[in-house]
C-alpha cells in the first residue's frame, strides 16, 4: 500500500504543471491575485509549478490602472501585469513592459514542444511600429522561479531605425543594481515580503544593450531576459543569478526569538559589494537564499532588538546555515480601547526624546502598521518595536475622541504596556462625519495599500467614505469586513473618473472586476458630458451623487478655454453637478480676501498665481450659483497625505456607521446640509430650525443659534459671520473681543447671533482657531499645521419674500479668469491694498497638489 502511494506521488510530481490559458469559461476564478493584480477576463494566465503570472490581452484601452501611463499611447497590451509565486496571492508589480508600452498587432498563446513549458507572445507588426517589427515572448518552465522574456526588434524598412528598448517596470520606492547588472525591487511594504529581480541573459545582433538601438536594414536583434519573484529581493537576485549560470549554493537559515519562538519581522542585509539586498524570514523565521560560494556574513536587523550576524561558508549543493536567536525586543504593547471596554481602531505617534536620538522609520507612509513614526491600528491591540530609550507617546481616534498622551521609557528587552480608554467627548449625535473622496493602490497615482487606507479612515473616525478609486469601479466592503472594521466604517462603490482636466467623483455603481476599469466609462475633457454619462451609467438612480473634484473654478464656469476672457464657462455645467471641493488638502483658506495669491516656492526665484478656490465659490455664490461646497483630504498615502484634513458633517438617522444608508444620506447631501470641518463640529441653525443648505424667510434679521464643539486636543477662537459671502466686522467674534462667548471645555461657543438683513443673504459661520495647529493628532505630519476649521454651506435668507435674489457682488475682485500673469495680479493686490509693491516671501510647497498628467513619452 505504502508503495503505490509513493509510486502515485512520483507520477504526481512528474507530471508538468506549466500551462496557459485565457481567462474565461469559468477560469477567470484562477487569476493571480494580490495587492496590485490587475487581471481582467480575457487575459493570459501564465503559470509554471513555481510561478503564476498575468499577460494583457489585446483589447481596446487596456491599462493595468489610470495611472501606470497617462494619454492616449498610455496603453499595456502584451505587457506582464501580475507575477507571484504559485499560490502565494502575492502580485505587488503594476507592470512591466520589454522595451516599452504602447499598441500592439496581437497577443496569443504560443504552441511549445518543451515539456514542462508554456508561453504566450505579442507582437507589434513593423506597419503598426515605424518598421520596426517587435516581439515579446513569455515562458515559464516548471522547477524555475520566474519567466523568460524573449525580444526579438527587426528593422524591415530600407532605412535605418531608432527603436527604444528601456523597459517600463513600476512601481516601487527600494530599487538597486547588483554588482554583476541586476535590477531588483522591494515591495512597497516589505512586510509583505516580495521581490523581484530581471536580468540580461543574452543580445544577439548588436555589440552591446543601450536604451535607443538605431538599426540598419534588416538587421535583427534578439534580446533574452530572467525576470524572477521570490520573497525578498536577495531571493529574486539569487534565482536569477542561478539562471545565468552562477556558482551558487543554496543556504537556509531561521532566525528566532526566546523559546525559539519564530521572529518574522526581521530583515537580512545580504552584501553585494559595497551594498546590500534585503531578505526576509518566512512565517517560521526561515530566510532561503541563493548564494555565491565562499564565507559570507549576513547582518540581521530588527526595530528594537541588537543587530545579529549570521556567519558561515556558502557551499556546492545545499548548506544549512545555523539558526540565531536573538534578544528580546524593546517595544510597546497597546491596550486601547473605548468607554464600553471594547477595543477601539485608533493612532500612535512617537517622538524620541532622547537628546541625539535618530528620526523614528517604523516603515513606509503606504501602509497603517508602522508608517514613519506612527502606527494606526483597525483595533488598538498591537505592539510597535522601538529602540530603547525614551519617548512621548499620543494614542488619537479624531477630532471626536479624547487623547492619550504619556512620557514613557522603553528599556532594553522589556515590554512597556500602554493602556488606556479613549472617550468620545464630541456629541455629533444625528450626524455623521463622511469623506467623499480617498484614494488606494488601485487607483494607480499611489502605491498606498487599501488595507491601510481604511485602517486610516477607521483610525480617524471617518463614518462614511465611499470608494473613489481613479477611473475604476471598485468596492472597499470586503477589505473593510476582513479587517473587521464594519461597526465603524460604511462605503458605497463609486469612481473618480480622470482625465486631463476636471475630475469628477460619482456613487453608487456597481463594479464588473473582470472588466477593463471594473466596467466604468470613459473620460471626456467637456465636464458635461462626463457628467452625463455617469449620471446615466448602469440606469439613473436618485442617489447617484456627482461632484466636481479639486475643480479650477475658474475654467469651470467663467473662462472655458483660459484665455483671459470672461465667456460663462461650461455653460449649464453648475446645475447638472451635487457638489463641488472647496476643500481639497490641507488650506483653510475660506476667510481670504482675494481670488488670488502671489506665492515664490521655496527654492525658486520666480513667483506665481496660485488660485484661492474658497473665495472664488464665495464669488459664485454671489451669482446665484448655488454650487454646494465639499471638504475631503483627496488622500493618496497614509501618513502625510491621509485621511483626516477635512470632512464633512450630514444629517442622519442613525449614529450606527453600520445602519448608515446612503440612500437615506443622499437627500440630505442633494440639499446642500453639509458642514465642512478640519475638526470642530460646528451647528448652525436658524431661528425656524432651518439648518445648513436650507431656504428661510425672515424680515429684517434673522437669529442664528451657532454651537462648536471641540475635542481636548483642539479650540477656536474666532466665529465670523459672512454675510453675502463678506465677513461682517460687526459679526466677528474673538475670544480677545469678546471672552465671554468662548469657553474652555468641549463646547467653545453657543450663542444666538442676531444678523440685521434688509436684503437677501446667504449666510455663512466660519469657526476657527486662527493660529492653532493639530499637532497633538497628526504629530510630525504635514496636517500637524492645518488650523481647526469649520464652516456650513449657505442658509438663504429671503429678507422680502419676493423669493431668494443673489446680490451679484464680486467682493471687489473681477470674476478671475484663465492665464493671469504675475504682474497683472500682483496690480490687482496692490490696487485693492492687500500688498506693497517689493518682494514677496517665499512660500512652501503646498500640500498634496492635485494630480497632474506628466508629459508623455515618444516610443517605437
Amino acid at each position: 500500500m505504502k508503495s503505490a502511494i509513493l509510486l502515485s506521488l512520483l507520477i504526481a510530481s512528474s507530471v508538468p504543471a506549466a500551462e496557459v490559458f485565457e481567462a474565461a469559461l469559468g477560469r477567470e476564478a484562477e487569476l493571480p491575485k494580490g495587492k496590485e493584480a490587475d487581471g481582467i477576463l480575457g487575459d493570459f494566465v501564465l503559470r509554471s509549478d513555481k510561478v503564476e503570472a498575468l499577460i494583457s490581452q489585446n483589447s481596446p484601452n487596456r491599462r493595468a490602472n489610470m495611472s501606470t501611463f497617462y494619454g492616449e499611447d498610455g496603453v499595456t497590451p502584451g505587457c506582464l501585469y501580475d507575477l507571484t509565486l504559485r499560490g502565494a496571492h502575492n502580485d505587488q508589480l503594476v507592470i512591466y513592459a520589454p522595451c516599452g508600452h504602447g499598441f500592439v498587432s496581437y497577443v496569443k498563446k504560443v504552441e511549445v514542444k518543451e515539456a514542462g513549458s508554456a508561453a504566450v507572445e505579442s507582437v507589434t507588426t513593423a506597419a503598426k511600429n515605424g518598421g520596426v517589427f517587435k516581439r515579446h515572448e513569455y515562458r515559464v518552465q516548471d522547477g524555475v522561479q520566474g519567466i523568460f522574456i524573449t525580444t526579438t526588434l527587426r528593422n524591415e524598412t530600407k532605412e535605418s531605425q531608432k527603436t527604444f528598448t528601456k523597459s517600463d517596470f513600476t512601481r516601487f520606492d527600494a530599487t538597486g543594481t547588483t554588482t554583476d547588472d541586476i535590477y531588483w525591487t522591494d515591495a512597497i511594504n516589505p512586510a509583505h515580503k516580495c521581490g523581484y529581480a530581471v536580468g540580461t541573459l543574452s543580445v544577439k545582433g548588436a555589440e552591446k544593450l543601450a536604451d535607443t538601438l538605431e538599426l540598419t536594414p534588416g538587421q535583427e536583434v534578439v534580446i533574452s531576459r530572467f525576470f524572477a519573484v521570490g520573497t525578498s529581493p536577495a531571493q529574486a537576485v539569487g534565482e536569477v543569478r542561478s539562471v545565468k549560470g552562477g556558482k551558487l549554493g543554496s543556504i537556509t537559515a531561521q532566525i528566532l526569538g526566546q523559546g525559539d519562538k519564530a521572529i518574522t519581522t526581521a530583515k537580512v542585509q545580504v552584501p553585494d559589494g559595497d551594498k546590500s539586498i534585503p531578505a526576509y524570514p518566512d512565517a517560521e523565521g526561515k530566510v532561503s537564499l541563493k548564494l555565491p560560494l565562499g564565507p559570507v556574513e549576513l547582518p540581521i536587523e530588527d526595530l528594537g532588538r541588537p543587530r545579529a550576524m549570521i556567519a558561515f561558508t556558502v557551499a556546492e549543493g545545499t548548506t544549512a546555515a545555523p539558526k540565531v536567536v536573538l534578544a528580546a525586543a524593546s517595544r510597546i504593547r497597546f491596550n486601547i480601547t473605548d468607554e464600553s471596554g471594547k477595543p477601539i481602531p485608533c493612532k500612535a505617534h512617537f517622538t524620541p526624546l532622547d537628546q541625539d536620538a535618530p528620526k523614528l522609520d517604523l516603515g513606509p507612509k503606504w501602509r497603517a502598521h508602522g508608517c514613519v513614526d506612527q502606527y494606526m491600528s483597525e483595533n488598538g491591540q498591537f505592539t510597535q518595536q522601538l529602540p530603547p530609550g525614551k519617548y512621548r507617546v499620543v494614542v488619537v481616534r479624531g477630532p471626536e475622541y479624547s487623547h492619550l498622551e504619556q512620557e514613557v521609557t522603553v528599556e532594553l528587552a522589556k515590554e512597556f504596556v500602554f493602556k488606556g480608554t479613549l472617550k468620545r467627548v464630541v456629541d455629533t449625535k444625528g450626524w455623521i462625519s463622511a469623506d467623499f473622496h480617498n484614494h488606494s493602490t488601485p487607483s494607480g497615482d499611489n502605491v498606498c495599500d487599501t488595507d491601510g487606507r481604511l485602517i486610516n479612515i477607521a483610525a480617524e473616525n471617518l463614518e462614511f467614505t465611499p470608494t473613489t478609486e481613479h477611473n475604476r469601479f471598485y468596492d472597499w466592503e470586503p477589505t473593510i469586513k476582513a479587517l473587521g472594521l464594519e461597526s465603524h466604517i460604511k462605503t458605497v462603490k463609486g469612481i473618480e473618473l480622470t482625465g486631463s482636466r476636471q475630475h469628477v467623483n460619482a456613487f453608487p455603481f456597481e463594479p464588473d472586476p473582470l472588466k477593463q476599469n471594473g466596467g466604468a466609462p470613459d473620460w471626456n475633457d467637456d465636464p458635461r458630458i462626463t457628467v452625463l454619462t455617469l449620471r446615466r451609467w448602469q440606469t439613473e438612480r436618485a442617489d447617484r451623487w456627482i461632484q466636481f473634484n479639486h475643480p479650477d473654478l475658474s475654467n469651470m464656469f467663467v473662462d472655458r478655454d483660459s484665455d483671459g476672457i470672461e465667456d460663462g464657462g461650461f455653460v449649464g455645467v453648475g446645475s447638472m453637478i451635487d457638489g463641488a471641493e472647496s476643500q481639497n488638502g490641507a488650506g483653510t483658506d475660506i476667510l481670504a480676501d482675494a481670488p488670488f495669491r502671489l506665492s515664490r516656492p521655496a527654492g525658486s526665484l520666480a513667483m506665481k498665481v496660485t488660485a484661492v478656490r474658497e473665495f472664488v465659490w464665495r464669488q459664485l455664490l454671489n451669482q446665484g450659483l448655488r454650487v454646494t461646497a465639499v471638504g475631503v483630504a483627496d488622500a493618496h498615502s497614509v501618513y502625510g497625505n491621509g485621511v483626516g484634513c477635512w470632512r464633512c458633517y450630514l444629517p442622519s438617522s442613525t449614529d450606527e456607521p453600520a445602519k448608515i444608508d446612503w440612500a437615506e444620506l443622499s437627500p440630505h447631501a442633494k440639499a446642500r446640509h453639509l458642514v465642512l470641518s478640519t475638526g470642530p463640529f460646528l451647528e448652525v441653525t436658524t431661528q425656524n430650525g432651518k439648518i445648513a443648505g436650507d431656504d428661510d424667510r425672515s424680515t429684517g434679521g434673522i437669529d442664528l443659534k451657532v454651537r462648536v464643539q471641540c475635542t481636548d486636543w483642539m479650540d477656536i477662537d474666532r466665529v465670523q459671520v459672512l454675510v453675502n459671502s463678506r465677513p461682517d466686522p460687526k459679526l466677528n467674534f474673538t475670544r480677545a473681543s469678546h471672552p465671554q462667548m468662548f469657553k474652555d471645555g468641549v463646547i467653545k461657543f453657543d450663542e444666538k447671533i442676531h444678523v440685521p438683513l434688509q436684503q437677501d443673504a446667504h449666510l455663512i459661520v466660519v469657526a476657527i482657531d486662527e493660529d492653532g495647529d493639530q499637532k497633538t493628532c497628526y504629530g510630525t505630519s504635514d496636517y500637524a499645521k492645518v488650523r481647526p476649521c469649520a464652516y456650513n454651506n449657505p442658509i438663504y435668507v429671503d429678507a422680502d419674500g419676493s423669493g431668494f435674489k443673489p446680490n451679484g457682488d464680486n467682493l471687489g475682485f473681477e470674476l478671475p479668469t484663465g492665464g493671469l500673469k504675475v504682474d497683472a495680479a500682483k496690480e490687482k493686490l496692490m490696487r485693492a491694498g492687500l500688498i506693497k509693491d517689493g518682494p514677496q516671501p517665499a512660500s512652501p510647497t503646498p500640500t498634496a497638489p492635485p494630480a497632474a498628467e506628466p508629459k508623455k513619452k515618444k516610443k517605437k
